[in-house]
């Protein structure tokens, strides 16, 4: 039946017969296998966000090294020299930026996820793909920068002779555990963001407040033992000792804060993965 007879159709019966594309209730596996059908334009979105990011910029990709650098500095320069923190007996340098760089990442894949979906209304508003895609390919882009600026990193650790145990074998968990914080949260802002465009001006205040409430300019043993575990509800705690400890050699550390900073993005993705599903029907009228 062409378009002629279905309007006559319409005409003659008085209904018309309207398809309506949206999201229901699915498993996981669903939805890894429906990501996985949609994978070439996953690929498509990480490229644009790397070429989008340094586009028309003086130096480019080479502020994937500035960034860490002038931190690096500067928190050795206020903390370490002048207020003299510890740094468990390493380099002032090296400890703080062994945090840096997950703690960058993060720092970046959060604000990118929970901007993701405003920031493709055009997509969201005219075409149908899952939409999980939209925050992954946030997260995913942000290893670029991590990978150069972890170049760094290990010219730093050249240079001060210091040379990584066998705990290295366990620093693809540690950047995997940040990958899951960032798109976790993520996943609650940016669904969040579509109704609340506060969202948008609290994610800057909240990442800055965050990382002085994270142990990346000083240790944890500056915090009382007994306020530890509470401490350890932050996620990032949790990663920046894994770092430390994969990079640095140092001893390992508590296994029930680790296992506490864990048990918290697990929550994290599972509550957000919920939520996210449960919202997305809406984007599209909403945002």
């Amino acid at each position: 039946m062409n378009t002629r007879d279905d309007a006559l159709h319409d005409h003659v019966f008085g209904h018309a017969h309207v398809t309506e594309i949206g999201s229901d209730v699915r498993s996981l596996r669903a939805d890894l296998r429906e990501i996985w059908a949609y994978r070439d334009l996953l690929t498509l979105l990480i490229r644009r966000d790397i070429s989008v990011r340094y586009k028309q910029s003086a130096i480019g990709i080479a502020w994937a090294v500035v960034q860490p650098i002038v931190l690096m500095t500067i928190f050795s320069i206020v903390f370490g020299r002048f207020a003299k923190l510890p740094s468990e007996g390493y380099p002032y340098s090296v400890f703080t930026l062994c945090a840096l760089l997950p703690w960058l990442y993060f720092a970046r894949a959060l604000s990118g996820t929970s901007d993701s979906i405003v920031g493709a209304s055009n997509l969201v508003t005219k075409v149908y793909f899952p939409r999980l895609i939209i925050p992954i390919s946030k997260t995913v882009s942000g290893l670029i920068d991590f990978a150069i600026a972890f170049g760094i990193l290990a010219v730093v650790l050249a240079w001060y002779r210091i040379v990584p145990g066998v705990a290295i074998l366990l620093l693809p968990v540690f950047i995997a555990m940040t990958m899951l914080t960032a798109f976790a949260i993520g996943l609650w802002l940016t669904a969040l963001n579509v109704k609340y465009r506060d969202i948008g001006l609290l994610v800057p205040f909240m990442t800055q407040i965050w990382m002085y409430a994270s142990p990346i300019a000083y240790s944890t043993t500056l915090v009382p033992e007994h306020w530890r575990w509470i401490y350890s509800l932050n996620p990032i705690v949790g990663v920046v000792e894994g770092f430390r400890w994969a990079l640095l050699g140092k001893a390992p550390p508590a296994m029930g804060p680790m296992l506490l900073s864990l048990a918290i993005v697990v929550l994290l993705l599972i509550t957000g993965l919920v939520h996210f599903r449960r919202t997305e029907r809406t984007f599209a009228d909403i945002i």
